[in-house]
């Protein structure tokens, strides 16, 4: 669970970096810089590449990594959602990155 203030400082500073664990269980990947949204109390990531991204291929497999952001490293576990929660996080990201160049929008 996420302190708020946390989460806030996180996602307000838009320097994500997440690395999860390498096949090995031990070792860390690459960071890769992802945009990030909150919904609800809780922290969103998507890959650019969906889920064809070997980040998230990783994450997905290991289950958990660290993240660097705001000036932290936090451990952390990955789970893949589904459901309604995808429509809120689809409009966090449209409205976090409506103006970005790489949006598309």
């Amino acid at each position: 669970m996420w302190q708020q203030n946390q989460l806030d400082r996180i996602v307000e500073a838009d320097d994500l970096h997440i690395s999860p664990f390498r096949d090995d269980g031990k070792t860390f990947g690459t960071p890769t810089w992802i945009w990030c949204v909150q919904v609800d109390g809780e922290l969103y990531v998507r890959g650019y590449n969906g889920t064809a991204s070997r980040w998230y291929q990783a994450a997905v497999k290991q289950r958990a990594g660290r993240i660097s952001a705001a000036g932290s490293v936090i451990d952390v576990t990955f789970e893949p959602i589904s459901g309604s929660v995808n429509d809120a996080i689809d409009e966090a990201y449209r409205a976090k990155y409506r103006q970005a160049p790489i949006s598309g929008r």
